[in-house]
């Protein structure tokens, strides 16, 4: 493995990390991700180029605008630094090759969606749809053999999560259920590790909070998402290796 690749491509994770960060503020907002630039959200004052490099403009300023001295979010350079990780973590693990157009891609919505989930409770059709149409144009490119694989495991992950919704409409929406369909899309039949992942860590973490606050957490609900995104990379990362665990163990 190229270490200056993987480097370069780390590098490219953090920059789009900082638009990702542009994608979860605005997004949710109905706000256009390309006009105006960046800004500061409380005086509104464009953010200079030097202090928007991703993670170290943040410690420079010590999370604060530098013309107002309004806090900026933690989330910014947590972004920013986990989407240069989890970038030169897939090029590690999948190689530097024409997969890292879908890969790449995928792990970013992920992030995004994941954060926006966590903030406002919303997986944004603007977001998930294109992402879907990314996939399938992209699959025909550049794994033309495998597209009915992957719309096969588009469609059953989005029906298995359609059946979960329906039987507990409290535990998730729709907008979940649109993002497993996606996750098959780029995963194929590693959704279904990402789905175990996903719904196993749920459970912990639902039933973890459900005993530190008593059964007080019952009808609130819990985001979803992070969890599908969590099951998302690691079917990205290791889906391939945990299939081929699962069918030798049954042979």
């Amino acid at each position: 493995m190229d270490a200056f690749a993987v480097a370069v491509i780390a590098v490219l994770g953090g920059m789009i990390g900082s638009f990702l960060n542009v994608v979860v503020y605005r997004v949710p907002r109905g706000e256009s991700v390309v006009s105006p630039g960046s800004r500061c959200p409380d005086c509104d004052v464009a953010i200079r180029p030097w202090d928007n490099v991703p993670v170290l403009s943040w410690l420079a300023l010590r999370g604060r605008c530098r013309n107002c001295g309004t806090s900026i979010s933690a989330r910014y350079p947590l972004v920013e630094a986990l989407t240069a990780v989890v970038f030169a973590a897939v090029a590690l693990v999948r190689g530097v090759d024409s997969g890292l157009a879908l890969d790449l891609p995928f792990a970013a919505m992920l992030i995004a969606v994941a954060a926006i989930d966590l903030e406002h409770r919303i997986v944004p059709n603007r977001i998930v749809v294109p992402m879907a149409i990314y996939a399938i144009v992209g699959a025909a490119i550049v794994y033309p053999g495998e597209l009915p694989e992957l719309l096969a495991a588009g469609a059953g992950a989005f029906l298995a999560l359609l059946l979960a919704a329906l039987a507990q409409p409290a535990g998730m929406g729709m907008g979940d259920v649109k993002l497993a369909g996606v996750m098959g899309l780029y995963l194929g039949v590693s959704v279904i590790p990402a789905l175990l992942v996903a719904f196993l860590v749920g459970a912990v973490v639902g039933i973890t909070l459900a005993i530190r606050e008593g059964g007080g957490i019952r009808g609130k609900g819990i985001p979803f998402a992070p969890f599908l995104a969590l099951g998302g990379l690691v079917g990205l990362l290791a889906g391939p290796e945990l299939v081929d665990l699962y069918l030798n163990q049954l042979g």
